[in-house]
């Protein structure tokens, strides 16, 4: 039915958006607003007034938008394309880009369950390690070359390709050489085996997702507690999904970190997701000494995880009680409070 003139509102033109495709800040475009408090690094605080929890997304929210008319420009006010346009330009989604990778190497159930996880939600390109690369941490390539192959194969409808570098080297090369872009975000994993606590200084997982983050490429590493090829990845692939529908539909930090654990439990058994702090937990370590065929000694490191923290904020805490464990992270390292401190004491 055709409204009256005086019933019609003004429509805004939609923002520019930057390099990830991201609306700016100082867009005018009507969209819904976010009403959570969010903290320094941008997450929205379990307080916010907004109302909405982890497990309320994916219910149909829209990805970020821009309208074009026929010769790429925005669209006449109205919704409607420029004169000369296709009506069917206007208003078309701008399908993000999802970059994956892991550490366990692009043969690794993990990474396949990832893959499925966010089929959909963008267009995934799938750059991880040849082989597995656990506890590379934040290592890469010099001094040898780097090769990149592809195994389209290996995923159903999805661009893939393995490297011989480290998890970092993927993401590296992936910017650079695959997507020649950034893409919209980068997830890495599911990493079989923990990833809380200190584990995120040595992860290969995490690196991957730190190095993406220096890129101003928004990312999220996924772990889940079981070290199984044979793993049940059932619970932790809703929640992937769950997640990065958050993420995608309501843009943060182009910084942003998520260090994501699931327990190794039956999906019915987790209670939900748990926005947590970095525990202070360590391994007690110790080196075994060996003997190999040619009777030259051998040291094989071994350890036991030990968790002094004791608070039920904290990501071990959470994981132990059957939460989904989401820790934000970030590459900075400086510590503020000790800075401080020197600042007023050593004075040159």
């Amino acid at each position: 039915m055709e409204m009256k003139s005086n019933d019609r509102r003004k429509t805004r033109k939609p923002g520019k958006t930057g390099a990830t495709g991201i609306l700016k800040k100082t867009d005018k475009a009507e969209r819904p607003v976010r009403t959570g408090k969010t903290g320094a690094t941008g997450i929205i605080r379990e307080t916010g007034a907004n109302g909405m929890s982890f497990e309320e997304v994916g219910q149909g929210r829209d990805l970020a938008t821009k309208e074009l008319s026929g010769n790429g420009k925005p669209a006449a006010k109205g919704g409607t394309a420029a004169k000369g346009g296709s009506a069917a330009k206007a208003g078309r989604k701008r399908v993000p880009v999802i970059l994956v990778t892991n550490d366990d190497g692009i043969n690794a159930p993990g990474i396949r369950n990832l893959v499925e996880a966010v089929k959909g939600l963008g267009k995934v390109v799938v750059v991880a390690p040849d082989k597995p690369q656990s506890g590379m941490g934040h290592a890469i390539t010099i001094g040898n070359p780097l090769r990149l192959n592809p195994m389209h194969h290996l995923f159903d409808g999805v661009e893939a390709w393995q490297c011989s570098g480290t998890p970092v080297d993927c993401v590296k090369l992936a910017v650079d050489k695959v997507l020649r872009r950034k893409p919209d975000l980068c997830i890495s994993g599911i990493n079989h085996g923990a990833n809380h606590s200190i584990n995120v200084i040595y992860s290969g997982t995490m690196s991957a997702a730190v190095e993406a983050s220096i890129e101003s490429i928004p990312a999220v590493g996924f772990s889940l507690l079981d070290y199984s090829v044979e793993a049940d990845f059932t619970a932790a692939r809703k929640y992937v999904r769950i997640i990065v529908e958050q993420v995608l539909a309501h843009p943060m930090d182009k910084h942003l970190i998520l260090n994501v654990n699931f327990p190794a439990v039956p999906e019915n058994l987790i209670k939900g997701i748990k926005v947590a702090r970095q525990a202070y937990a360590k391994y007690e370590e110790d080196f075994i000494e060996r003997n190999d065929p040619n009777k030259k000694k051998y040291y094989w490191l071994t350890g036991k995880f030990v968790n002094f923290d004791k608070g039920r904020d904290t990501d071990v805490w959470a994981l132990e009680h059957n939460y989904v464990s989401v820790v934000p992270v970030q590459f900075d390292m400086t510590n503020y409070v000790l800075k401080g401190k020197l600042e007023k004491t050593w004075k040159s």
